[in-house]
Parts: C-alpha cells; sequence; structure tokens
C-alpha cells in the first residue's frame, strides 16, 4: 500500500496566527500516526511561517513512523538534516519568499549542485527525495544525482483532473514509468486531495508515498482528522 505521510504545516499555521500552542503541532503529529499515517511531513521555512525549528525539534523525538522534512537545501536546511537524521529529505527548488512549492528541479542545470548535497544527505544515513515536474529529462538526470526517489509534483494533474482526467495523468504515468526503468522510486505530492487521489493511484500502482498536507487538513475541520485520515488511506489501497 502506497504509504500517506501527512504534511502538518497547515496545523502550525493555525497556531501561529494566534501564538500560544494551540492546536499543539506535536499532539496532532502523534494522532495523525495514531489514526493511520504512514510518515508525518513539514516544510520548515526560514521565516518560519508555519512549522519552525523548535517544531522539527520536538517531532523528530515523538514520530514513530517516517519523519519526512523538506526544504530548499540551503545550509540551514542541511544543518538541520544532519542534526535530526529523518527519514527522508526531500529537495525542492523554490526560494524562501515563494507561498508553496510550485515547480520542480531543473536536474541538468543543477546537477552538481544536487549531487554534492544528495552526497552528504546519504552519508548521514537519510533517504534523499527530488521534487520533479513531469519533463523526463529531468527523471534521467535525477539519477545522475544519486537520489534514491523522485517526488513528481502533481500541481498541473490536480489543475486539469476536472476537466479531463486520460490528459491529466498521461505525462504522469509516462514519467513514472520512467523512473521506474530507471531503478527510482516514486513520491508525489501538492494538491492531491479527495476527488484526484484514487484515480492517480490507479493509474501509478508503482506509488511508494504521497504527502498531502492542505486538502486533508482543510477535510478535517469538517470530517475529524481521524476519519479524513482513514478516508485517504482508503483511498490509496490498491
Amino acid at each position: 500500500m502506497t504509504r500517506l505521510s501527512v504534511n502538518i504545516n497547515k496545523i502550525a499555521t493555525i497556531r501561529n496566527a494566534r501564538g500560544g500552542n494551540t492546536p499543539n503541532v506535536v499532539e496532532a503529529a502523534i494522532n495523525c500516526e495514531r489514526f493511520g499515517a504512514g510518515g508525518i511531513t513539514v516544510h520548515p521555512r526560514p521565516d518560519e511561517r508555519h512549522i519552525t525549528g523548535k517544531d522539527v525539534v520536538d517531532l523528530s523525538k515523538v514520530v514513530t513512523t517516517e519523519f519526512n522534512i523538506e526544504g530548499y537545501p540551503d545550509e540551514r536546511f542541511m544543518q538541520m538534516i544532519e542534526a535530526i537524521r529523518p527519514a527522508q529529505a526531500t529537495l525542492v527548488p523554490d526560494p524562501p519568499h515563494v507561498l508553496t512549492s510550485n515547480a520542480g528541479w531543473n536536474t541538468k542545470e543543477h546537477l552538481a549542485v544536487l549531487q554534492d548535497i544528495i552526497r552528504r544527505i546519504k552519508s548521514w544515513g537519510v533517504r534523499t527525495s527530488v521534487f520533479v515536474d513531469t519533463d523526463l529529462q529531468n527523471i534521467e538526470y535525477a539519477v545522475e544525482t544519486g537520489t534514491d526517489r523522485i517526488e513528481l509534483y502533481t500541481g498541473p494533474y490536480a489543475e486539469l483532473f476536472s476537466e479531463n482526467q486520460e490528459k491529466a495523468i498521461k505525462p504522469f504515468v509516462l514519467a513514472a514509468k520512467r523512473a521506474s526503468e530507471l531503478g527510482l522510486e516514486l513520491n508525489a505530492g501538492h494538491d492531491l486531495n479527495q476527488d484526484n487521489l484514487r484515480y492517480f493511484k490507479q493509474q501509478i500502482p508503482q506509488l511508494a508515498e504521497v504527502s498531502i498536507g492542505h486538502a486533508l487538513i482543510s477535510d478535517a475541520l469538517y470530517l475529524g482528522l481521524e476519519n479524513t485520515i482513514r478516508r485517504y488511506n482508503y483511498l490509496l489501497r490498491d
């Protein structure tokens, strides 16, 4: 079964809007795991507008499934990965000022930099994943970086899904096929939700992990966190 990693950034966003410690990010992560999440994802940005450095440390002490830390691999991020040693480090190309990750790496252009970064991270015993789009060249050069996995940026799929499912999924099926041929494990994330997740998984059965935050936490406002996680896991069943 594809692993569901719950991105809890939005829990921290709500907390930070008021200050204090409500809702409690650590408690939320523990409950996500208790309710069936296979992992916890965070994206600690330099401005700490949601997840903070302290959150990352606190979470590292309680997450018992897989802890995935994603972010732009500047020196601050690298020091965090070295200190925490999460299960996975997901490298995204977005600079600090952007609202959310909205593009994948040009792995050919950044090959040498990514090779050095990934070599360092893997020396710490941490699995690596590189955020990419469906351009086959970016997937082929991702292999050259030495990464263990790629994470497909699914924003374009989600945007087109309601209009034309087959057209929306086609480049992702081709990208997944090429990744498998090259020996890369496959993650996916961005704007996946209850409407489009099942179809994505059915068409790409080799999917190892999805990272879902905004839609899942939003659904939990209506359905409750436990029920929401159960629903998303149901959609990921083989």
